[in-house]
């Protein structure tokens, strides 16, 4: 176990917007910092970190926590293996009281997966460079091409023998098990149950995740026969799921939020020569067509994408069929095209690096544009054609959510197909009508057992009037007391540690105060309650307990039920004051209101519960002497909360 004066540095020194940096582009928006949230797809940002509080909070899906919960729901680590990633990354020395050989034995299936897979990785590396094989083949092959050696090596490129087993039987040695080689795809086992290496005698790249860590391989062969595929790959995994992935995202995330861009390319090679021509923000689809999840990917750092095409037509045809999906995700696409035969590797090597970036620079167009260009200078004169290439474009350009941005490019593409911006607005509208009324007809309510589903029931026009209106359920009122209920957590959590300087109080803490009025209040909620009496049990021990005690709570629900009370996804624009004059308070500078509202809110709740539960009593009891017992009861109760609502300024009805 990692000790806990470990864990406490761990957490002390980790830096949400550094962590959650690392996965999901942020920019700043008040006191926050916002991005889309990594864990539901969106197109407006709803996932908010508060740098000061140390937590993250997403309003759309509702997902929150601290640096390590985040690391723990991003990259489904365990606990302590979340820890140890966030020490790795501020590289803290951890502690642990118990360890080795015990320790690395009781280690999950998943971290096996991970762990074979960097064995395999280092086994590769350690071949290219130090074997005879290595470096005559697959050394020499890479340096052919044109690639230095700190780009071999950044990349951890390697070389697998042309052996039936040479990994397996290396693995073996160190003792990792068959099962781990298997489950990753690195080794196979034959009709005779023996096993054999998936990669012999190829050049290797690995591949890695967001964090770095090794999770799968891309292997070219360097024969010539033509029943040898070119490359083979890694199959799925727990750890690799190729639609999960982009080849060179770990090495590009920084330069991506640098540079709000990603240079988008098809091949392992392509993303190493535009790494070679000082072009870090470069990212690979790995050969696979791309897919909403790795465009998802991109959109956690940037929302401009531009891509980087091969000169073949036929080849740049195929692919703008499937670009659509990144104008529906509402990125900004645009794109290069580079001579016939050339891809962004063999252009790079052919003109240098220099000319290459200017190149890229200077010849990007935008999607919906060049897709225009590209189509019509297939059609020529045909009026047939062309009718079916404005209807394609059109239905590109009705992807995109930005409705400012779509009108632009309408303007655009009607001087460039010569037809009127009319006749392209008409096009458009028909088909973003037709998709919300498919879009509406998949979500319609089924109607009522009284007809139209938006029609109130018959009764409500009954010929004696309109019917009373039904008292709230058992279920609402309940939901009700808990929205009050978590209303008094929110003001412990964040005003408990501020003295209560008004009158009574004796100068005793916000959170004191608060506790001790409510010795005479049940709470419905367990939750609250649990919060309440570790509340009270730390105030007990001498102890006023803080906000990050709850918002870094080992105990998950509490740590996400403080996180949701004491987040929010707006702040008060500072505007009021710098430009138009206007001061507003803020609920911190009338503390004492906020806490007493919300104490004698929750009170009447309670209490215009209770008096309602003493009307069904008295009118159920048939003692005469029992019903004056009740009815003075019901007396003192009513003078409690006519109290109360003197305070809270309700009317009461005599």
């Amino acid at each position: 176990m990692i000790t806990a004066e470990t864990i406490e540095k761990i957490k002390e020194t980790a830096r949400i917007e550094e962590v959650v940096g690392d996965f999901v582009h942020l920019k700043k928006r008040g006191s926050s910092l916002i991005g889309n949230c990594p864990f539901h797809g969106e197109k407006t940002p709803s996932f908010h970190v508060s740098v000061n509080k140390g937590i993250y909070k997403c309003f759309g899906c509702g997902v929150a926590g601290d640096s390590v919960r985040f690391v723990m729901d991003h990259e489904k680590y365990t606990y302590p293996e979340a820890l140890k990633y966030l020490a790795n990354k501020y590289n803290i020395e951890v502690e642990e009281t118990v360890e080795s050989k015990e320790q690395l034995e009781l280690n999950s299936a998943r971290e096996s997966l991970y762990i074979v897979s960097q064995f395999a990785a280092n086994f590769f590396e350690e071949q290219l460079w130090n074997s005879d094989d290595g470096r005559a083949i697959g050394l020499s092959y890479f340096k052919e091409r044109g690639f230095r050696e700190d780009i071999i090596k950044k990349f951890n490129l390697g070389y697998s023998p042309d052996v039936w087993d040479a990994l397996t039987q290396e693995a073996a040695k160190n003792q990792h098990a068959e099962e781990y080689l298997e489950k990753t795809g690195l080794s196979i086992r034959n009709d005779k149950g023996k096993l054999y290496d998936r990669f012999r005698g190829r050049v290797m790249f690995p591949i890695h995740n967001f964090t770095g860590r090794v999770i799968g391989f891309g292997g070219r062969t360097l024969k010539t026969d033509k029943n040898v595929p070119k490359y083979v790959n890694s199959p799925e995994s727990d750890i690799y799921h190729k639609s999960n992935v982009l080849y060179g995202l770990y090495h590009a995330k920084k330069a991506i939020r640098d540079q709000d861009n990603c240079y988008l390319v098809e091949g392992y090679a392509d993303v190493l020569a535009v790494h070679q021509a000082y072009i870090e923000n470069v990212v690979a689809s790995s050969g696979t067509s791309l897919t909403i999840e790795q465009i998802k990917l991109i959109s956690r750092f940037t929302q401009n994408v531009t891509i980087l095409y091969d000169g073949d037509a036929a080849g740049i045809k195929a692919s703008l069929r499937g670009l659509d999906m990144i104008l529906e995700e509402g990125l900004n696409v645009k794109v290069v095209s580079f001579p016939d035969g050339d891809d962004p590797d063999s252009y790079m090597h052919k003109v240098g690096a220099g000319a290459f970036k200017t190149y890229i620079e200077e010849q990007r167009q935008d999607f919906i544009l060049y897709k225009a260009n590209i189509l019509l200078a297939e059609a020529g004169k045909d009026p047939i054609k062309r009718a079916g290439i404005i209807r394609d474009i059109v239905e590109s350009i009705a992807k995109i959510p930005d409705n400012i941005k779509a009108s632009v490019f309408v303007r655009e593409c009607s001087h460039l197909l010569e037809i009127e911006e009319r006749v392209l607005l008409t096009e458009l509208n028909a088909i973003k009508l037709a998709k919300s009324k498919k879009t509406a007809a998949a979500t319609a309510p089924k109607p009522s057992s009284f007809g139209h589903p938006d029609m109130p029931p018959d009764d409500l026009f009954a010929e004696d009037g309109p019917a009373a209106v039904p008292m709230p359920s058992a279920a609402e009122q309940i939901s009700s007391d808990i929205l009050q209920e978590n209303e008094i957590i929110r003001l412990l959590l964040t005003f408990g540690h501020e003295l209560a300087t008004w009158e009574q109080t004796d100068n005793m803490y916000v959170g004191s105060f608060i506790i001790q009025n409510l010795s005479d209040v049940t709470f419905e909620d367990s939750l609250c309650n649990r919060v309440i009496d570790y509340y009270r049990n730390e105030l007990e021990k001498g102890e006023l307990p803080t906000i990050n005690q709850f918002l870094r709570s080992e105990d998950g629900e509490i740590a996400n039920l403080a996180i949701t009370l004491t987040t929010s996804p707006y702040s008060l624009s500072e505007n009021w004051l710098n430009k138009h004059q206007i001061y507003v308070k803020d609920e911190s500078q009338n503390i004492k209101a906020a806490v007493l509202g919300g104490l004698y809110h929750l009170k009447k709740r309670k209490v215009d519960k209770m008096l309602t539960d003493l009307m069904n009593q008295i009118k159920e009891e048939k003692d005469v002497t029992n019903q004056d017992i009740l009815m003075g009861r019901y007396a003192q109760v009513k003078n409690v909360e006519r109290t109360i609502s003197k305070f809270l300024g309700s009317v009461i009805v005599k």
